[in-house]
This record gives C-alpha cells, structure tokens and sequence, in this order.
C-alpha cells in the first residue's frame, strides 16, 4: 500500500496481534476454559482483527484496505464487548479486565487511524 513493505510492519497489526496473544492465555485459565463458546469467539474476533489487516493489506486498492480495516476495528470492539462478558461471568478479575480492555482499545483506535490515512490518501489527488 506504499506505507509499508509488509503488514508485519503495521503498528496496528503488531498490536492485534498481541491482543490476540493475550485472547489465547486468558481464555485458557480457570473457568474461562471450560467456556466453549466465549472461549472460541473472543479468539476468533481477536484473530479477526489480525488477520484482516493482513489480508487488506493485500488488496489492490486503497479502498478496498479500508474497507479490510473496519472490518479490522469491528472485530477489536468485539473483543471489548466479550470481555465484558468474562467480567460479568467472573471470569476475570476487574484488574484483568482493565489490562485487556485497555488493549483492545488502543488496537481499536490504531485500525481507525489507520483507516483514516488510508482513506485520506484516496481523497487527496
């Protein structure tokens, strides 16, 4: 896309990735284990997020990218949304909580600026 040479450089991929490294080790203790279903779908939002900067990335055009990018952002508010979930369910503690929402936040807000240059660049001739 001309402002990087391969996704693995894009800050805002760097970070979904570590929200989902993050995804994989809570939702793989204590009762939150046992939680097939949450257990499953905030992995696959956080891996979402990930992987849909990485294959916009990919895309032929810029708008196409953006479109990828919220995607991107969506599935990282889902990720937030979830969390909620395992708070509610006692599965994490509020200190937990804060760590991980916190995360999916800022992945959040990276996509979105991201989004943003990118969409920028198509509107500037």
């Amino acid at each position: 896309m001309g402002l990087f040479t391969r996704f693995e450089e894009i800050r805002a991929w760097q970070e979904a990735r570590a929200l989902t490294r993050q995804m994989y080790v809570l939702s793989d203790s204590g009762k939150f284990r046992h939680d097939f279903g949450l257990r499953d779908q905030i992995r696959r939002a956080a891996v979402s997020a990930m992987t849909n900067i990485a294959e916009g990335y990919d895309c032929e055009s810029p708008k196409e990218f953006a479109r990828f990018l919220e995607i991107a952002r969506r599935s990282a508010v889902e990720v937030q949304s979830l969390l909620y979930v395992a708070l509610d369910a006692g599965y994490v503690t509020q200190e937990t909580f804060q760590t991980h929402i916190k995360q999916a936040q800022s992945v959040q807000k990276l996509i979105g600026g991201l989004r943003h240059a990118v969409l920028k660049r198509i509107q500037t001739p």
